[in-house]
């Protein structure tokens, strides 16, 4: 195969693209250099074909309510929200929640979420690490220049918060509703799909670190949801 005198078949070049961990997006141009149909295809979010997706991350993020949760695509750009995470958006100014919102400018941008994360230099490290293997990984050229703008920030905020040293986590440590609060978050991935949309969407999830921020936001959440009362 490596001099061209024997074509690879089909399964096994998905055997290789999954050894490998090659991107979704880059397969189709495996399969069809080899000869093959392209596998994956790409669907609009909002298209009937993803109606289940769809519904599926309404069920979710629903269930998981008071906490944030974050629906993103491959640029980190938020595709859809909880009310959890709508919380966490109040504050900022209108500019960065112009269509597409994304996510690391919202964290990292000197008026967003920075303003209000206590240990911003831990928190940045984090973010940027996970954004430059995002990038090496895919080769997306929109990833590589989000990169160069939110690495390129003034950090005029950066190294005025502790590091949170006690926690086998990293957390996201913030000032918000009058309060101090500490998150970490996982994210979830779909599996066994053949549309790249679906495949390139993540799913992060923050959970509250201990009982104060578990309290505040089943606190805030009600306080937003509550019927307004008539007067007198």
């Amino acid at each position: 195969m490596e001099t061209g005198r024997s074509r690879p078949s089909r399964a096994l070049l998905s055997r290789l693209a999954d050894h490998l961990d090659v991107p979704v997006r880059h397969r189709n141009a495996l399969y069809v250099a080899a000869g093959y149909a392209p596998a994956f295809e790409r669907s609009r979010l909002d298209s009937p074909r993803l109606r289940l997706v769809n519904q599926t991350i309404e069920r979710l993020f629903e269930a998981y309510e008071p906490f944030p949760a974050l629906a993103l695509d491959a640029d980190e750009d938020i595709v859809s929200m909880n009310r959890g995470a709508a919380l966490l958006a109040r504050d900022l100014p209108a500019r960065l929640l112009e269509p597409p919102v994304n996510l690391m400018r919202v964290a990292l941008h000197p008026d967003g979420l920075a303003r209000q994360i206590v240990n911003l230099a831990e928190w940045r490290e984090h973010m940027l690490g996970r954004l430059y293997r995002q990038m090496i990984h895919s080769g997306l050229p929109s990833l590589r220049s989000l990169y160069q703008e939110v690495s390129g920030y003034a950090d005029t905020h950066v190294g005025t918060g502790a590091v949170v040293d006690d926690s086998v986590l990293t957390q996201l440590h913030m000032r918000l509703f009058d309060t101090e609060i500490r998150l970490f978050s996982t994210i979830t991935t779909f599996g066994a799909t053949t549309d790249m949309t679906v495949a390139e969407l993540s799913l992060e999830t923050f959970h509250p670190a201990d009982d104060h921020t578990a309290k505040v936001f089943r606190k805030a959440l009600e306080a937003r949801t509550e019927p307004a009362r008539p007067a007198g």
